[in-house]
């Protein structure tokens, strides 16, 4: 992709358009595609995504994900910025996502539909950037869909695009349909419904799990997502740690359904240092530079 071909919304002003472009070419290594390595989750899962059985020890670390993004072939590092104000001077050569919002996962649906309170707005973010000067290209929130307080998030997620564009961030958007009213997360159906969303937003990117559906294949389920984003790109969600053959064959087979990336955390961070980078560097050659699930797997046990 040329810097050229880069689509500028509408509300991105003319004196932010090359900083856009700069930030969104950047982001996704000229190819358009978005690897996003997932940082956010010591909110989101606490500390049980980062030490037991079957994580390695470097995992208890958070620098451990700084690491790994410092050394890593990746798009953007998404987290919080609270630790990106922690450990952001020594790594000052990575690309950073600002997580805007993160709830725990203490209170189940069972007990109070899902709602996830903004922790900082854009306009701090962009105040942040100008004083540490780190490279922080954009933005992330989520918002669950079916949720009692869906209103309130689909308020506060195009109040954030807007400003995000307005400073010539990229926008990234995490929608998951969650909540009592919501009977299965990953129908394909309810997925392209959030991609939709995504757009009517104004989303550069928008985050979904791939959908599932009893007896029929998710590869052609899913396109179904991908054109109802229109000009929003759609990444998948990596899930839990799995066999690493196995998921590079899965990214695979989302990128040639349609998906323009991924957001991948527990099955990179989970692994010890050296170990996480190889297992990055396999998602970007299948991401970015359009590899075969072989060509991948053998950088992860060579590298």
């Amino acid at each position: 992709m040329k810097k050229s071909e880069i689509i500028v919304p509408l509300d991105v002003p003319k004196r932010v358009r090359e900083k856009y472009i700069k930030n969104y070419f950047d982001a996704t290594s000229g190819s358009g595609r978005l690897m996003l390595f997932a940082g956010d989750q010591k909110i989101e899962h606490l500390n049980a995504d980062f030490f037991g059985e079957a994580i390695h020890l470097d995992d208890s670390n958070p620098e451990h994900l700084f690491k790994i993004a410092s050394k890593a072939n990746i798009g953007l590092f998404a987290t919080q910025l609270g630790l990106i104000a922690r450990y952001g001077m020594h790594y000052r050569k990575v690309p950073f996502l600002v997580k805007l919002n993160s709830k725990t996962n203490l209170i189940k649906k069972n007990q109070k539909d899902p709602y996830s309170e903004q922790l900082i707005d854009v306009s701090q973010v962009v105040e942040f950037q100008k004083n540490s000067g780190l490279k922080i290209l954009s933005v992330g929130y989520t918002l669950y869909l079916g949720s009692e307080y869906e209103p309130d998030m689909l308020r506060k997620a195009s109040q954030i695009i807007y400003e995000a564009h307005r400073h010539g961030l990229i926008a990234v958007l995490w929608i998951y349909p969650r909540g009592k009213a919501v009977n299965d997360e990953r129908d394909p159906h309810l997925i392209a419904g959030a991609t939709g969303v995504g757009a009517c937003l104004g989303s550069d990117f928008v985050k979904v799990n791939y959908p599932k559906q009893e007896g029929k294949e998710s590869k052609g389920i899913f396109k179904e997502a991908v054109i109802a984003a229109g000009r929003t790109k759609v990444i998948c969600a990596g899930g839990p740690s799995t066999d690493v053959k196995v998921f590079l064959q899965e990214l695979h087979e989302q990128i040639e359904s349609g998906a323009s990336g991924n957001a991948t955390g527990r099955n990179i961070h989970q692994k010890g240092l050296e170990e996480a980078i190889r297992m990055c560097n396999a998602i970007y050659a299948i991401t970015i530079e359009n590899s075969t699930v072989e060509d991948a797997y053998s950088r992860y046990i060579q590298e």
